[in-house]
């Protein structure tokens, strides 16, 4: 019996794996975005590595793909976007943000990636706001301030911002954008299937910059960037977050994204010997705080602010 008890215990942990797992990648992604700033171009690296996911992807995918040809080419603008927003500005603005901030800072800021989806959510989706997304937007605003500014919210009013934070927060809202277009575009495919398109399609986008260059060679110094980041940081970690929202649901999923500033400047810490000053700390609770909430009060703000008017009445 006893056994039996301790494996029920244990498979809560399990179906935990895969969601953090995928957050300690992507955290360990940021690094790489830095790692490559001297090592290979922008553009170079962010069309490289989901050229290469399309390689590694294609022997297995390719042929359900081929049985959903029509699907996919009823939805082809929508899957074009899609793989602009998710694949093509996200980690293309990435790599370009890295030269002028530091990995510390890109993990902070991708954090907001939730509560970014709730707000769009809201906007797009029209679903109400709820009181955590009301006051959780709010400190995390305030957060993002304090982490623009270096820790002197007041410098933002004289523009005073390092521009690769100003793109993560550019590339922060694409992929908040990407979920809540993911969401509202219902698609009779299925998951790797639908990856795979968008992936193409991300191609596609990246190619032109990349032609236009500066084409960085591959070499022994780089090849392992373009590596970790076109399987690891792409197709594993796509596998690993789609088990996770069908084990634990999108939601629970969602909380893990919260971690990634921890992960991020551990690892920058590590490999990079970047230096976490009090501002980090402060912007990045602001933030934390912000998304927990956000993801926590999920009540309607309407719903919430009629019961407390009953409330009142009764008494």
């Amino acid at each position: 019996r006893s056994g039996i008890e301790s494996r029920e215990c244990a498979m809560p942990l399990i179906y935990f794996l895969p969601p953090l797992a995928t957050v300690l990648i992507w955290s360990g992604n940021m690094t790489i975005n830095q790692l490559s700033v001297d090592a290979i171009a922008p553009s170079s690296i962010a069309f490289l590595r989901w050229l290469l996911a399309l390689v590694v992807m294609t022997p297995f995918v390719l042929p359900a793909v081929l049985r959903h040809k029509d699907e996919i080419v009823r939805n082809w603008p929508k899957l074009a976007l899609l793989g602009l927003l998710g694949m093509g500005l996200w980690q293309g603005l990435a790599y370009i943000a890295a030269e002028t901030t530091t990995a510390t800072n890109m993990g902070i800021l991708a954090a907001m990636v939730p509560l970014l989806t709730v707000l769009l959510s809201a906007l797009i989706l029209k679903e109400p706001p709820t009181l955590g997304g009301v006051v959780g937007g709010v400190l995390a605003f305030i957060g993002v301030t304090v982490l623009l500014g270096r820790g002197n919210p007041l410098s933002l009013l004289q523009l005073e911002v390092a521009q690769g934070d100003a793109l993560m927060v550019v590339a922060a809202t694409c992929y908040a954008l990407y979920g809540v277009m993911l969401k509202r575009w219902a698609m009779n495919l299925p998951p790797w299937v639908m990856l795979y398109a968008q992936v193409c399609f991300a191609v596609l986008f990246l190619l032109p910059p990349y032609l236009m260059g500066p084409m960085t060679p591959v070499d022994g110094k780089n090849v392992w960037l373009i590596l970790y980041a076109g399987i690891p940081a792409s197709v594993i970690t796509t596998f690993l977050w789609m088990r996770a929202v069908r084990q634990i649901g999108a939601n629970q999923s969602s909380i893990f994204i919260n971690l990634m500033p921890l992960f991020s400047a551990l690892i920058a810490m590590a490999l990079l010997g970047e230096q976490v000053s009090g501002f980090h700390f402060m912007g990045g609770l602001l933030i934390l705080a912000g998304v927990i909430m956000a993801q926590t009060l999920t009540r309607p703000l309407v719903r919430a602010a009629a019961a407390r008017k009953t409330q009142s009445v009764q008494q």
